[in-house]
């Protein structure tokens, strides 16, 4: 990292270091003690501007603030039907990491219906899924690794992809816009696999909603992909059930510990904005 970028990341340092005690607070869950790495996260999605990234960074922690992002791990989506049908027609899983330590995630791109709940179920089931990456998955392989693991992989399976996808388009920009504002650079490269014929006419419609930084992120694999996917420096590694899984409900359940204050359980995301307004 140059000087001019060293320089950078103490400048922004020093403007955080003012933050008033709300932001801070929400602040600590963002970084989850990796400040430095999550400063260069916001310069880079604001092109090294320190300025505009110290903007972007207060921005998006009055957006958690206002929303009570803090707390939604402990915002189950109830009744438990519903939270089947959301997760049945939202397919997103983890599936193990890369060699570098970092987990992958798949997505069934082309066999999520989205049309199981209204848009804040599927809203608030996302911003979940982000914060318990960020707060639970990477920080145990953070520890696992003895080095800072701050991204993530995604697999985007295209299988059963249609042009009705589109109909979703409104959902799937609410969704992109919230992870460009709140949580940028949080994926090193996305890898779309079984992409059908359909797939060019979805995509010419999906390329220019995204930033030009996450484009640059995104391969386009033959067929499944396996032979690219296990080349090189990507190679999926299963976790060990036993330790993994007791490892990941410790934190979980150190985690809810934290937000769980009398009965504050709550139904839904209702009111959560998906801006930086």
């Amino acid at each position: 990292m140059g000087i001019v970028s060293q320089e950078a990341i103490l400048e922004l340092q020093a403007l955080m270091d003012s933050v008033e005690e709300p932001l801070n607070i929400t602040f600590q869950n963002v970084h989850q003690g990796f400040r430095a790495e999550t400063l260069v996260r916001f310069l880079k999605a604001r092109e090294w501007n320190v300025a505009k990234a110290h903007k972007m960074l207060v921005d998006c922690l009055h957006w958690r603030v206002q929303n009570t992002i803090d707390d939604i791990l402990a915002k189950p989506i109830v009744p438990s039907e519903l939270y089947g049908a959301v997760r049945d027609s939202q397919l997103i899983g983890m599936s193990g990491y890369s060699r570098e330590g970092l987990p992958v995630f798949a997505i069934g791109v082309g066999l999520s219906t989205f049309d199981k709940a209204s848009v804040h179920y599927y809203v608030q089931s996302h911003i979940q899924i982000n914060e318990y990456r960020d707060r639970v998955i990477l920080p145990s392989a953070s520890k696992k690794h003895g080095r800072p693991i701050t991204t993530c992989i995604k697999v985007l399976d295209m299988t059963g992809l249609k042009l009705s996808a589109l109909s979703k388009i409104k959902l799937l920009t609410i969704i992109s816009t919230i992870d460009d504002l709140n949580y940028p650079e949080k994926t090193n490269t996305y890898y779309i696999v079984n992409a059908p014929y359909i797939f060019s006419a979805c995509w010419k419609v999906v390329k220019p909603l995204l930033q030009e930084r996450t484009r640059k992120k995104i391969q386009v694999l033959p067929g499944c992909g396996r032979d690219e996917l296990l080349k090189g420096s990507f190679h999926v590694d299963l976790p060990e059930p036993a330790a993994e899984e007791t490892e990941i409900a410790k934190s979980l359940e150190s985690e809810l510990q934290k937000f769980e204050k009398g009965n504050m359980l709550s139904k839904s995301t209702d009111g959560i904005k998906t801006d930086d307004d």
